[in-house]
C-alpha cells in the first residue's frame, strides 16, 4: 500500500548512500614485515615466523601502531616478530560497509590476480571484520558484544596458491564452522 512505497521512497532516498562502502587506499613506505612459509604454521627459528606472529603484527599494521619499539613512545613497545624483512612499498586497502560473502569471494579472485607478473609480493591478506556490536556472527548464534565484540576472520594467501585462514571470536561467541 501508501505506507510500502513511502517507506521505500525513504530508504532510496535517504540509506543508499549510506550503505555505499567507503573505500581508503593508503601507501606504507619501508614496512618491516614477517618472513612466511605457507607449510609452516608454527614458525621456525630464523627461517619463519607463525600464524600467531602475523596475526599480532598484522593487528599493529591496520591499526598503524609504530613498529620501531622507540624507548620515547608510550603508545607501543611493539616491534615486528623475527625473521623480517623490509618491504619497500605495501598498499593498505580499507572497505568500510555492509559486504555480502559474494562481494568478499570477487575482491578474494582479484587479490589472486595480483601474483601475476611481475611476481612482487609473496603473500597477502584480505581481513574480514564485523561490526564489534552486531546482531549475528558465526551460524546462527547471537552475537556476545561483552568487551571486545570480536567478530573477524583473515585470509592469508600465498604466491603459489596455498592459504591460511585465521579465524576470531569472542568467548561468548558460538566457534565459527
Amino acid at each position: 500500500g501508501a505506507e510500502g512505497s513511502t517507506l521505500m521512497s525513504y530508504f532510496s532516498k535517504n540509506q543508499i548512500q549510506a550503505l555505499k562502502p567507503k573505500i581508503t587506499f593508503s601507501t606504507l613506505r619501508d614496512l618491516r614485515c614477517p618472513v612466511l612459509q605457507s607449510n609452516d604454521l608454527q614458525g621456525k627459528p630464523d627461517e619463519s615466523c607463525s600464524t600467531e606472529e602475523l596475526f599480532e603484527w598484522l593487528g599493529a599494521v591496520l591499526n598503524q601502531v609504530s613498529l620501531d619499539n622507540t624507548s620515547s613512545s608510550f603508545l607501543s613497545t611493539y616491534c615486528c616478530p623475527e625473521p623480517n624483512t623490509v618491504v619497500e612499498k605495501a598498499l593498505l586497502c580499507t572497505i568500510t560497509g555492509f559486504l555480502i560473502p559474494e562481494k568478499i569471494i570477487q575482491l578474494l579472485e582479484q587479490l589472486c590476480c595480483y601474483f601475476g607478473e611481475p611476481k612482487l609480493a609473496y603473500w597477502l591478506t584480505l581481513t574480514v571484520h564485523g561490526f564489534a556490536d552486531s546482531p549475528v556472527s558465526w551460524r546462527e548464534s547471537e552475537h556476545g558484544f561483552h568487551k571486545g565484540g570480536e567478530n573477524l576472520y583473515n585470509f592469508v594467501i600465498f604466491r603459489n596458491l596455498d592459504y591460511w585462514l585465521q579465524m576470531a571470536v569472542g568467548a561468548h561467541d558460538d566457534c565459527p564452522p
